[in-house]
């Protein structure tokens, strides 16, 4: 089948029915000159429309079966290792909304819907990041992410000798539901989604969000968002874990399990490579690894007796945008399509939608410099582009000050200012998939796709991605690439501008950093003790005694625990008191010395 013809099946099979869902943006779209730009750009394009001759694609025909996507041998051995000798466009770029999804999952792109503008907001006490979000909103932007501080991650209330001197300095404090309900205020939860960034306490934090929301009228069937929930990725790199790697994989799976049945519009993982490399890898290693362990959630899914296409299709994932261009984009085009070989050829797949790799995308914060503080505008406007460039469904630019601090409110206005202007004036969401066919870009998607399926053997061989992490095989792996980079950065081989380069020896820091404003902690702490005194302690104990009853229970009983947090949240249980009862029954996790 020639590229015309292809051409014009996706037109009639996936196009027009995707049109007819949701109009495009724009009746037409045009460069500033006023030249009109086509929705999607390939080799007819070269010939002037022309016809090209039968076997003309660029390669070996169109697939396995020779007659586009759906004429793949989904039991080849092709298409399930994703070793292929030959490459042929026609089948291993295709076009965008059918597979492999190379050119994106939608067959619009950023015609039909712009990438959701989600900005990473949280600091001090819950009325200070809610004060936040509305000015966001205010500014344009179309989704919440919630950070949340120190001690919240660990699960540990702001008044615990553990959280001292961490209150509200990366994130907002959350200690009860009496907290979300204050931190949510006002916000339109059942019109926008909400991200939240949290991983070993996730269940008992979404039980919060759950029950603040349906205390305000709206349903749990409703809600849309993310929850990181990525356990995995913590023993990996970030290292804000709580408990040893099985009951937080059981924590995970109750959280997947819960969220297929009754928030189907909810992503209840983001699978995240992002910590991956800002704590050194390879842009190749943190694709492998974040595959890797979407593989683990996955196959844990199934075993507790899920179907992958009840699940699979609210799987999501989050990268990291670098430095070097033309390598993330194709980094994002590569992800896609071994994710798609991945879901049908592995596990069996049947909706498309479940191979889909939907991804949240922010920029390196590792990338930006205290020195100089201003050229991490430039940074992250690049690093933001090849995301877009890359089809991100969501994204987040970092604030030109975080190398310092959490961001200012100016700092994060002009973050999201630049996603705007990517958006409406560089003109780079009027066609899809535009650098498709790129020489450059097209090898470096190849490439990166074959050394990604090197690591999955690997790590299939050592049995898969827990017993990997338990042998310390992607640490280690991640280790020796941020020090070969240190390595490179000390020695002037690799340079960054204002560290390293073009070093201004006079400089002296003239940005303004956010401070916790005064009088935020004791609000917080005065909640805290008011949601103590006030609640019923019927009800708060035995909320808290389902929770050790069902956490103590063998996993082979089934026993679901997100019912047990929404009942613990209902009763403004603690996140400390509920973190307390599963460190008793799960203990904590010490991660052994490396050797």
């Amino acid at each position: 089948m020639t590229w015309q013809a292809r051409k014009r099946a996706w037109e009639r099979e996936r196009l027009d029915p995707a049109r007819a869902r949701a109009p495009e943006r724009l009746r037409r779209f045009t460069t500033i000159s006023d030249v009109e730009v086509a929705r999607l750009y390939g080799p007819w394009d070269w010939t002037g429309g022309v016809e090209p001759a039968p076997g003309d694609s660029g390669g070996h025909g169109s697939g396995a079966g020779g007659g586009g996507p759906t004429a793949f041998d989904h039991r080849g051995e092709r298409l399930r290792t994703g070793r292929w000798d030959d490459f042929d466009p026609l089948r291993d770029v295709g076009f965008p909304g059918e597979p492999p999804f190379t050119r994106g999952v939608h067959p619009t792109g950023y015609r039909g819907r712009a990438w959701t503008m989600r900005m990473f907001a949280g600091f001090g006490a819950a009325e200070d990041t809610n004060a936040r979000f509305r000015d966001l909103l205010a500014a344009g932007q179309t989704g919440l992410s919630i950070a949340f501080d120190m001690p919240t991650l660990y699960g540990y209330d702001t008044d615990d000798p553990e959280a001292e001197g961490e209150f509200g300095t990366c994130g907002v404090a959350v200690s009860s539901l009496a907290d979300m309900e204050v931190l949510l205020d006002g916000l339109p939860l059942g019109r926008i989604s909400t991200s939240m960034t949290i991983n070993s306490p996730a269940a008992p934090i979404w039980a919060m969000y759950i029950v603040a929301a349906e205390k305000r009228g709206v349903p749990r069937s409703a809600l849309e968002g993310t929850l990181q929930n990525d356990i995995l990725k913590e023993f990996i790199a970030q290292k804000e874990y709580l408990f040893p790697p099985a009951p937080s994989l059981r924590l995970v799976t109750d959280t997947i399990e819960f969220g297929t049945r009754e928030l189907p519009r909810w992503n209840t993982i983001s699978i995240s490579g992002y910590h991956i490399r800002e704590a050194g890898s390879t842009a190749v290693q943190e694709l492998a690894f974040t595959l890797a362990d979407g593989m683990a959630y996955t196959e844990a899914a199934l075993a507790r007796g899920l179907r992958v296409d009840d699940f699979a299709p609210r799987l999501s994932f989050f990268f990291n945008s670098h430095a070097d261009f033309f390598e993330e984009i194709a980094k994002f085009r590569a992800a896609r399509r071994v994710w798609w070989k991945l879901m049908t050829a592995r596990y069996g797949a049947e909706n498309e939608r479940s191979a889909w790799l939907r991804f949240h995308t922010q920029t390196a914060g590792v990338s930006l410099t205290p020195q100089q503080p201003l050229n991490n505008l430039t940074r992250v406007a690049l690093q933001a582009l090849a995301a877009v460039l890359g089809g991100t469904q969501s994204l987040h630019t970092d604030a030109y000050d975080e190398a310092w601090a959490v961001p200012t409110a100016e700092a994060a206005l002009l973050a999201l200012r630049q996603q705007q202007v990517i958006a409406e004036e560089t003109g780079v969401a009027n066609t899809i998939d535009p650098l498709g066919g790129s020489w450059f870009v097209e090898s470096l998607t190849n490439r990166t796709e074959r050394e990604v399926w090197r690591y999955l053997d690997e790590i299939d061989a050592r049995g898969g991605m827990v017993a990997a992490v338990a042998q310390g095989y992607p640490q280690r792996e991640v280790a020796d690439a941020a020090y070969r980079f240190q390595r490179e950065v000390d020695a002037g081989d690799r340079r960054v501008v204002g560290m390293n380069s073009h070093v201004d020896p006079g400089e002296v820091l003239a940005v303004p950093l956010l401070q916790v404003p005064d009088g935020s902690r004791e609000r917080h702490l005065a909640r805290l003790e008011r949601t103590r005194r006030e609640r019923d302690p019927a009800a708060l104990a035995t909320a808290l005694a389902g929770l050790r009853a069902a956490a103590a229970a063998p996993e082979s009983s089934a026993t679901n625990l997100m019912p047990h947090f929404l009942a613990c949240a209902a009763a403004y249980a603690t996140l400390g008191e509920q973190c307390r009862v599963l460190r008793e029954v799960f203990g904590e996790y010490r991660e052994p010395a490396a050797i």
